[in-house]
């Protein structure tokens, strides 16, 4: 079968179409045929080195598709059923992946599998943000960086239907005309502004609740700078590089702030939690509540294209492979 896979870490050159055996369905898991590969920052701190691995590896941690055999034990899924996942040990960016069967979802009608794989990393992750890292309420006012990427558009839509005012910030005046489709109250162009001083003159000095900062490096003083006393800062990701070591007295200073770095992994660590942020989210989208923007379509040997386009931060709602 054909797979990217990478034996050294680099920029998106090091991604490289290779022909590898097609795995085959251990214990516990199933093998999936995949219609559909997710890329996802993740996928680019992994390339670069910035989070390590054993090399070579084959990228991908989501993916969709239809089963194609499963393995001893295996009882809630069969040969036929579409599917979606995402999973620790990656190799998604192939024509076949072998999955836990635990960390499979089954992917209803009206649901379509480029969706479904979009839903599970960067959708999960929306979900768990505005559920359980900080539960979202009306009156609450939330910050969005990346309002226009993958996971930014669905935790705008998903902030918003839990009653938050929703801030997104954005790099253009055409990803910010996305950020307001999407329900976004106010939208900023940091390019054009510094967003703690617009932030601070649509709602006010310290007056936001929670700042859901992917960004990380070049923005997380200025996200501390807007929350309100005892407010959260959320740092789920690294897309300007990692933030920096951070005193607890800087909190202390801020106004006595939460601040936490959420991983999906541990939202979704036990089966059930897994199925029921799946549901909701396709449940949401089959009932027209949920848009879900698939921004680019590429064909598996494209993968350095992709990277790319993601890393030079032009690119709106979720990029998928077709294998």
């Amino acid at each position: 079968m054909h797979a990217i896979r990478i034996d050294r870490t680099g920029g998106p050159e090091v991604l490289q179409l290779t022909d590898v055996p097609t795995p085959t369905a251990g214990p516990g898991q199933v093998l999936i045929r995949q219609t559909t590969a997710g890329i996802n920052y993740i996928d680019v701190y992994f390339r670069t080195g910035l989070y390590p691995t054993q090399l070579p590896v084959t990228l991908g941690r989501e993916g969709a598709g239809v089963v194609e055999a499963v393995g001893e034990g295996v009882i809630d899924l069969h040969a036929g059923d579409r599917v979606a996942y995402t999973n620790v040990a990656g190799g998604g960016y192939a024509e076949y992946n072998a999955v836990n069967a635990a960390e499979v979802v089954a992917t209803p009608e009206g649901v379509s599998d480029e969706v479904a794989c979009a839903l599970m990393l960067q959708g999960m992750t929306a979900h768990y943000l505005v559920s359980d890292v900080f539960p979202l309420r009306s009156g609450h006012v939330a910050l969005v960086h990346a309002a226009a990427g993958g996971v930014g558009l669905l935790l705008v839509q998903l902030a918003k239907a839990r009653g938050a005012t929703v801030i997104g910030l954005v790099g253009t005046d055409a990803k910010a005309e996305l950020a307001r489709q999407a329900g976004a109250h106010h939208v900023i162009v940091y390019a054009d502004e510094d967003f703690a001083e617009a932030t601070e003159r649509l709602v006010g000095e310290h007056a936001v609740d929670v700042a859901y900062d992917s960004v990380g490096k070049e923005t997380w003083e200025r996200s501390l700078r807007v929350l309100r006393p005892r407010g959260m800062l959320v740092n789920f990701g690294n897309a300007s590089g990692p933030m920096p070591a951070l005193e607890p007295q800087r909190l202390s200073a801020a106004g006595s702030i939460f601040f936490t770095r959420p991983t999906l992994v541990d939202f979704i660590r036990h089966r059930d939690e897994r199925v029921a942020r799946a549901k909701d989210l396709f449940d949401h989208v089959i009932a027209g509540k949920l848009d879900v923007r698939i921004g680019g379509s590429y064909p598996l040997a494209d993968a350095s294209r992709a990277h790319r386009d993601l890393e030079s931060r032009a690119t709106t709602g979720k990029l998928v492979l077709r294998p």
